[in-house]
């Protein structure tokens, strides 16, 4: 007897199909509370062990063992740690604003939340379509930047706001050079949608390889931006420790705390696929290999996006913080102008079909 092999998606829809016959809406209903508690596990458990990996590649370039007593290797030390701030007291200054120093948190764990829902795991894996996908993602992320206002405002601390202020100037000006390196992918792929963009890296292959020089050049400025939209070292001026205690965050702890640290972590995840997605092919295999298991889609995925995630702790663990006139500096001095004339280098790169065909 020959059975047929559904994927995971198609093999719940059948069941609940199954025992639903007649209730095509509480089984859509059933789908979609199961996707986002998909997710939100998703999110748990890549945000706690992207914190241990960070904590291990920092503890290699130092030359130590990082965490290494709880559990094997040190595997469930962010697990105890997040019971830690479970259990922690919610505690906050008399004169905050409550409202707005309670809701802040939420606004970036929600924006990390809904951009992960576009990000194509698989041919077949993946929650929301949509043929704006690079566009919404640029929007949903800038979200999470008023909950860093807001936290920092709201908590009347002078260290606190300085860090809340420093944030909006420096997420606001670096989100033009992450704007403009992903426009200067649209130019080589012509589509917005993420599934659309992996497609037209299938039979050309890497958008890298294919747009050479202007894709490498996008590539660095797009680390270089992501990096510090996300508010991590050598631009974590944000927090800056050694100035304002902990920066925007000064005032929070127990969960509302782990919300601002997780969500830090989510959106290091997600810039990182976002440039898996445009750069280097997304969930496809490389040199074409085994692209039709889908299985295996989500693990090349997650391995190339772990890659760009080490490649970011370096950054952290190797670069001086900056001051924050450097990083203006970095950003309207050079990478505004380079990446202005990256986008008309592309244009002419794809006018001319100057684009390098996969070889394999």
């Amino acid at each position: 007897m020959n059975i047929p092999l559904l994927l995971p998606t198609e093999w719940v829809h059948e069941l609940l199909t199954g025992w639903m016959p007649n209730s095509a809406t509480a089984v859509s209903i059933i789908e979609m509370l199961l996707i986002a508690i998909a997710y939100l596990a998703f999110f748990a458990i890549a945000g706690l062990y992207l914190v241990l990996m960070e904590r291990k590649v920092a503890g290699w370039i130092q030359l130590r063992k990082g965490p290494n007593r709880v559990g094997f290797w040190g595997l469930f030390q962010t697990i105890a740690d997040a019971i830690k701030l479970v259990s922690k007291e919610l505690t906050g200054t008399i004169k905050a604003d409550k409202f707005l120093y309670n809701l802040a948190p939420y606004f970036p764990i929600v924006a990390a939340l809904i951009a992960l829902s576009v990000f194509p795991f698989s041919k077949t894996l993946q929650a929301f379509d949509i043929n704006i996908g690079l566009f919404f993602l640029t929007a949903v992320s800038s979200i999470g930047v008023i909950g860093i206002l807001l936290g920092g405002w709201a908590s009347n601390n002078k260290f606190a706001l300085i860090g809340a202020m420093r944030s909006g100037v420096q997420v606001i000006s670096y989100e033009l050079s992450v704007g403009l390196s992903l426009l200067t992918m649209v130019l080589l792929t012509g589509s917005l949608q993420l599934s659309e963009i992996i497609e037209v890296q299938r039979t050309g292959g890497w958008l890298i390889y294919q747009g050479h020089i202007p894709a490498i050049i996008a590539f660095m400025i797009f680390m270089i931006a992501g990096t510090a939209e996300t508010n991590r070292a050598p631009f974590d001026l944000v927090e800056a420790e050694s100035e304002l205690g902990a920066g925007y965050h000064t005032e929070y702890s127990g969960m509302k705390f782990a919300y601002f640290f997780l969500a830090e972590f989510i959106n290091m995840f997600i810039i990182a696929a976002i440039a898996v997605v445009v750069f280097f092919g997304g969930w496809l295999a490389p040199f074409d290999l085994f692209d039709n298991v889908f299985w295996l889609q989500p693990f090349w995925f997650i391995l190339k996006t772990g890659i760009i995630i080490v490649l970011m702790m370096f950054f952290r663990w190797t670069y001086p913080r900056l001051r924050i006139d450097q990083v203006l500096t970095l950003e309207w001095k050079y990478l505004l102008p380079l990446n202005l004339m990256n986008i008309v280098f592309m244009a002419v790169v794809v006018w001319l079909g100057w684009t390098i065909p996969w070889p394999f």
